[in-house]
């Protein structure tokens, strides 16, 4: 009982706050919104516009409530159905189709009731929308107009929502009820017998129901793929925004680092300068202080020669004058004191100077550092690839030559760290430049590496032939993090979601959808003309839409499939253009293909729908043996060679 008032009350409330019409107060009768968002009755908004001449000049509906103008979408006809092509919001249709007049009682006979008796219903008429009793059900069924409608027995306290009839634009008295499936339209019967007449299809909305149905829910489920991935990416760039946010306040932090570098080579400059002025002036001034104080002594020694000669000229001594005639003579008196002025290296001048176009030569040359910035690039298949670099993938402590067969290139604080399998060395290795100096890392694993695709911005997943699949983080040095055993030997593998792989095994020949734990969520095997389409799956790759590409060695084919183990196409030309021995599969932002095929020493490109387009590269641009490949977010194209290199390929 409390459930009924419950429903009741909540009917009310919605029925006066929210499904009133302001102008004749009633509950909306045919409702139509306006593009203020405001909802009237179709009538009353017609009849108000009306009433302004602004409006009709416009030729536009009047919002009462804000004034805003509505275009009508023809104008020239009468504006008594300038308001019919006007629809209400979904939200609005959506609460009257539950709670207004059309979602009708179900407790009682519809036809007993205008009757004026209160016969309990047992049937509901989808068509008719009216509540029937056992009596007038029987009724129903006799009449040849109505004993094929769709209806249902009620049971207990169910209400039963009004299906929404469309009706005809142009016949107005008409639901639309068919289907042109030759010209696209949904018609009424009238429509159908004036317009429709010369078409081949066409048949009523019912029966199209369930495959329009089918259709929506693999929409949906495409949808979801899409959003799925897209919420991935977006966790992608979370996760990167906060690394590149920490490292940007550490460039910051370097470049500071850096200035202050520089102001104390300056500053240590400033003081050796400083102190040779004070250690050459002292030196200096002090010769001069000596100069002065020897000049002083010699001019009383003078004084005192001078006098010594005065004294000897007034002596009645004729040998004093002679002794000091003959001093005189031998120049001694001349020479007194000067002996101290011939100092040997006396400065005779100290000035500072300064070579202004070398300074600000030297300021100019200064170089604290270099912002880089590497801008997001797509892949332009219609140029020439140019090499731009090859990487020698064996390193010290490899004891066999090197295989790389699968590989990737993932940006870890703003470093391009390229990571490759080597299956013959057991290990992985990534290679990068840090610091304007090549390093790389090596990690040992319990078998040989296959192929790798990438996690998140810096982890990668690996199988490897020990029937285990490994998860790496890239730092951009190597750490393991988890092992993951297997029931099957996987080779080919491919990200399809956070929480989601794909892996191709040879036996039995399949793809498989596995959680990150190993569990098989689903297994794929394609079948054509009841064969097998896979025999071995040992490259896979994920398409843009979610799909996954397949490389197959076996049957010398590429396939695309869905999630759901569909074929989208299945490419396995002869010819010219036959493949010999398919190996590493991506695809672009674009949507197109690269495949590399092994034997015939070449790179192939499909468009996303499974073309052949063009031979991208081969032996003639010393392409041998190729495996895996890639492409990073420069748009650069990196491809593993048998002979143990990874080549870089830009096409721009």
């Amino acid at each position: 009982m409390l459930h009924v008032l419950f429903q009741m009350a909540t009917s009310q409330k919605l029925t006066e706050h929210y499904l009133t019409c302001i102008i004749c107060s009633g509950v909306f009768s045919n409702p139509c919104t306006l593009v203020c968002n405001h909802t009237f009755c179709r009538k009353c908004i017609v009849n108000y516009t009306k009433t302004r001449p602004e409006a009709i000049s416009a030729k536009s509906l009047l919002c009462p409530f804000c004034s805003k103008m509505t275009k009508v979408s023809a104008p020239e006809r009468p504006v008594e159905e300038w308001a019919d092509d006007v629809k209400p919001i979904f939200l609005i249709q959506g609460l009257l189709d539950s709670f207004g007049p059309g979602s009708k009682d179900t407790t009682c006979c519809s036809y007993c009731k205008e009757e004026g008796e209160t016969t309990p219903a047992s049937v509901w008429c989808y068509v008719c929308d009216d509540a029937l009793c056992g009596r007038c059900v029987r009724i129903h069924n006799r009449i040849p107009s109505t004993r094929h409608h769709d209806v249902t027995y009620l049971s207990g306290e169910v209400k039963v929502k009004r299906r929404r009839m469309v009706m005809c634009k142009e016949h107005k008295d008409e639901s639309v009820k068919l289907l042109c499936k030759d010209c696209g339209k949904a018609v009424c019967h009238t429509c159908c017998t004036i317009y429709h007449r010369q078409c081949a299809s066409v048949v009523s909305l019912e029966s199209e129901m369930q495959a329009m149905k089918a259709a929506l829910t693999r929409a949906t489920g495409n949808l979801s793929q899409r959003k799925e991935k897209i919420h991935k990416k977006i966790e992608t760039k979370k996760s990167k925004l906060e690394e590149e946010t920490f490292r940007f306040k550490e460039m910051e932090s370097h470049i500071n680092s850096e200035t202050v570098k520089a102001i104390e080579q300056i500053k240590l400059k400033e003081r050796r300068l400083l102190d040779e002025l004070k250690e050459m002036s002292d030196k200096y001034i002090g010769q001069m202080k000596a100069d002065i104080k020897s000049g002083e002594m010699s001019v009383q020694m003078y004084q005192q020669q001078t006098e010594l000669i005065d004294q000897a000229l007034q002596s009645e001594c004729d040998m004093d004058v002679y002794e000091m005639h003959q001093g005189c003579e031998a120049g001694d008196v001349e020479a007194v004191g000067d002996a101290d002025l011939m100092e040997r290296r006396r400065i005779a001048r100290v000035t500072f100077r300064q070579d202004t176009d070398k300074l600000s030569k030297a300021l100019d040359d200064l170089e604290l550092g270099e912002i880089e910035v590497l801008y997001e690039s797509v892949l332009d298949l219609k140029a020439t690839p140019v090499l731009q670099d090859t990487t020698d993938v064996r390193v010290a402590g490899d004891t066999r030559t090197a295989w790389p067969t699968g590989v990737t290139v993932l940006v870890v604080g703003g470093t391009d760290t390229v990571v490759v399998t080597d299956i013959y060395n057991s290990s992985l290795k990534s290679f990068y430049t840090s610091n304007n100096q090549p390093g790389h890392s090596k990690l040992l694993l319990d078998g040989g590496p296959f192929d790798i695709t990438k996690l998140t911005h810096d982890q990668v997943a690996v199988t490897v032939d020990t029937k285990q699949i490994v998860t790496v983080k890239v730092k951009p040095d190597l750490e393991l993090l988890t092992t993951i055993t297997t029931s099957k030997l996987y080779l080919g593998i491919t990200s399809l979601t956070p929480s989601t792989l794909a892996a191709g095994s040879r036996s039995p020949p399949c793809v498989d959808i596995l959680d990150m734990t190993g569990n098989v969520l689903r297994s794929i095997s394609p079948l054509h003309k009841g064969n097998n389409i896979l025999q071995y799956p040992d490259f896979l790759s994920t398409t843009r839409t979610g799909n996954i590409l397949v490389s197959d060695w076996g049957t010398k084919c590429v396939v695309c499939l869905n999630p759901e183990g569909d074929v989208v196409f299945n490419y396995r030309p002869t010819g010219d253009t036959a493949l010999g021995d398919p190996g590493g599969i991506t695809s672009t932002s674009t949507g197109d293909i690269l495949v590399t095929d092994h034997s015939l020493h070449r790179v192939i490109h499909l468009t996303e729908s499974g073309q052949f387009v063009q031979n991208l590269l081969t032996s003639k641009d010393f392409i041998q043996s190729p495996r895996g490949l890639c492409i990073d977010e420069r748009g650069w194209l990196r491809v593993c060679l048998l002979k143990g290199v990874i080549q870089t390929f830009s096409c721009k």
